[in-house]
């Protein structure tokens, strides 16, 4: 449960650096990055996804350019739902289960291993291999793993809507700063899908 309201603590930050860094309207990018994060959400992929998101990133404006090469990019560095967040409260959750007491050192050694984790985790469905590296780092029982694998699947759809959701954030960010990005494009966009949009620009 802590797990879930982190992610979506995260769905509260994002709107908040669009608004004061990127200097956009969040609810146009809701508009144009729903189709992504609707297949994140139910397929629990961010490499499954990354056509979606590329799609989605460029029609809110970012050039295509920078677009195709920021998402596949993100796609495998930008994992903080399912490496950093999740197996860190996973742990300390496990700890209190198995009453070992966790220390200052164990709780940065935590931030230390979601750090890297974020970067290095394949964007596949499921957190298992991260969840397992950061018990195993702090020296925790592995049978932990076990107590959560039930609800994992209902987690692994918020982590991974999280994902993508910042990994189409981040190029917007990083374009508007750069003065590359297309706000008459962004502020136009609609919820409509992906497909439906890119034919009617084909078309235009």
């Amino acid at each position: 449960m802590v797990s879930v309201k982190a992610e979506q603590a995260h769905f509260g930050v994002y709107p908040l650096l669009l608004a004061t860094v990127a200097k956009v309207n969040p609810l146009q990018f809701f508009k144009g990055a729903w189709p992504a994060i609707q297949l994140a959400f139910v397929s629990r992929s961010s490499v499954g996804t990354m056509p979606v998101t590329e799609k989605v990133t460029e029609r809110l404006g970012v050039p295509k350019e920078y677009a195709t090469f920021a998402v596949p990019f993100g796609a495998t560095t930008k994992m903080d739902g399912c490496a950093a967040i999740y197996p860190a409260l996973a742990a300390i959750f496990i700890a209190q289960i198995f009453d070992v007491q966790l220390g200052i050192q164990d709780y940065l050694l935590i931030a230390f291993v979601s750090v890297v984790g974020s970067a290095a985790t394949a964007g596949l469905t499921g957190a298992t291999v991260m969840l397992t590296l950061t018990l195993s780092t702090l020296g925790l029982p592995l049978e932990g793993v076990g107590l959560l694998m039930a609800i994992d699947p209902i987690l692994d759809m918020m982590r991974t809507a999280t994902n993508v959701a910042g990994q189409v954030v981040a190029p917007l960010i990083v374009a508007s700063r750069e003065n590359i990005l297309d706000r008459d494009k962004y502020n136009a966009v609609t919820s409509s899908p992906v497909d439906e949009s890119h034919l009617a620009l084909a078309g235009a």
